[in-house]
C-alpha cells in the first residue's frame, strides 16, 4: 500500500512541475493541398502535449503562475516526410494586480523545416539531438520561459537563456537551417547569443525596468510608471549606439509597439518628447505609430 502511495506522489509531483507553460499550438496548412489533413491534428496534438507536459524546469509552478503562450506552425510546403514553413512564437505575463496581460515575447521564425512522421514519439533531452521539430519547439520553450524570468528580476532568465543556447550548440550537427550564422543577421543563432551578450545587456535591463518597475506598479502610481517605462525605452539607445537597428530592438517593438501607444496616449500626462525621439530613432518602422502619441 505504501508503495502504490509513494507512486502516486511521485507522479503528481512530476505533474505538479510539468505546468510551466500553458501554450496553446496551431498547426495552419491552409497553403498545402493533397495532403490528408489528419496528420495536422495529430501533429497539433502531439506538439501541444509535449509543449505543455514536459518539464523544462525544476521549479513547481502553480495554476496561476503558468507562462501562457502560442506557437502556430504555418506550413507552406510538404515532400513525404519533410515540412516547410515559418513558426510564430508569442508569450505574455500578468502584471500585478491587474487583469491585464502584457506582450513579452512575438517573433515570427522563417527558417523552419523539418522531418515527421505521423504518430512519432517526441523526447526532450538538451545534450542530444532527436530532430530539428522538437530542437525548434524546446529552444523556443526555454526563451519563452527566458524572457518571462527576466520581467520579474534582472538576469532572471539566464539560465534558460544558458539552456537554449545548449540546444541550439547541438542542433547546429543536425544541417538545419536557422542554426549557424548563414547569410542573414535575425535567426535562432542571433537570438540566443544577442540575448546572451554582455553588448545587449541593456536590452534585458530594460525588459526587467520596463514590466517590473513600470507595468507592475500601474496599479498605485501610473505617473510614476509611465516614467520608469520611458527610462527603460530610452535605455535601448545605449544598444542603438553600437548596434544600430538591432535584432532585440526590433524585437522589442514587435512585442511593445501597440502597448505603448495604448499607454502613452491616455493620462495622466507626462513629459513624453525624449520619449517620442527615441522611439522615432530606435523604431522608425513604426513611426505612424509614435505619431499618435501628443506632446
Amino acid at each position: 500500500m505504501r508503495k502504490i502511495i509513494s507512486i502516486v506522489v511521485f507522479f503528481l509531483y512530476i505533474s505538479a512541475q510539468a505546468q510551466e507553460l500553458n501554450c496553446t499550438v496551431s498547426v495552419n496548412a491552409d497553403k498545402v493541398s493533397g495532403t490528408n489533413t489528419q496528420i495536422f491534428k495529430t501533429l497539433r496534438t502531439s506538439l501541444s502535449d509535449f509543449v505543455n507536459k514536459t518539464v523544462w524546469t525544476t521549479q513547481t509552478y502553480k495554476s496561476n503562475e503558468k507562462i501562457n503562450c502560442s506557437m502556430v506552425l504555418n506550413i507552406a510546403s510538404i515532400n513525404g516526410n519533410q515540412f516547410s514553413g515559418t513558426i510564430q512564437i508569442q508569450s505574455s505575463r500578468p502584471i500585478y494586480n491587474s487583469t491585464y496581460s502584457s506582450p513579452v515575447f512575438n517573433y515570427n521564425d522563417k527558417d523552419f523545416s523539418f522531418e515527421y512522421t505521423e504518430f512519432q514519439n517526441f523526447t526532450f533531452n538538451p545534450t542530444s539531438y532527436d530532430s530539428n521539430l522538437v530542437s525548434v519547439v524546446s529552444f523556443y520553450a526555454y526563451i519563452i520561459l527566458g524572457m518571462d524570468g527576466e520581467t520579474f528580476a534582472q538576469d532572471g532568465g539566464k539560465k534558460y537563456f544558458d539552456t537554449a543556447q545548449e540546444i541550439a550548440n547541438v542542433a547546429l550537427t543536425g544541417g538545419s537551417k536557422g542554426w549557424d550564422q548563414g547569410d542573414v543577421k535575425q535567426n535562432r543563432y542571433f537570438l540566443i547569443n544577442d540575448m546572451l551578450s554582455n553588448t545587449f545587456s541593456p536590452y534585458r535591463d530594460a525588459i526587467f525596468q520596463y514590466h517590473f518597475e513600470g507595468l507592475d506598479i500601474m496599479h498605485k502610481d501610473l505617473k510614476t510608471a509611465k516614467e520608469k517605462l520611458i527610462a527603460a525605452v530610452k535605455r535601448l539607445q545605449e544598444i542603438e549606439e553600437s548596434r544600430p537597428n538591432a535584432f532585440l530592438t526590433r524585437l522589442f517593438f514587435d512585442a511593445k509597439s501597440d502597448e505603448i501607444i495604448s499607454i502613452f496616449t491616455g493620462g495622466p500626462q507626462v513629459e513624453v518628447a525624449g520619449l517620442i525621439d527615441a522611439l522615432y530613432t530606435l523604431s522608425p518602422l513604426n513611426s505612424a505609430k509614435w505619431s499618435e502619441i501628443k506632446m
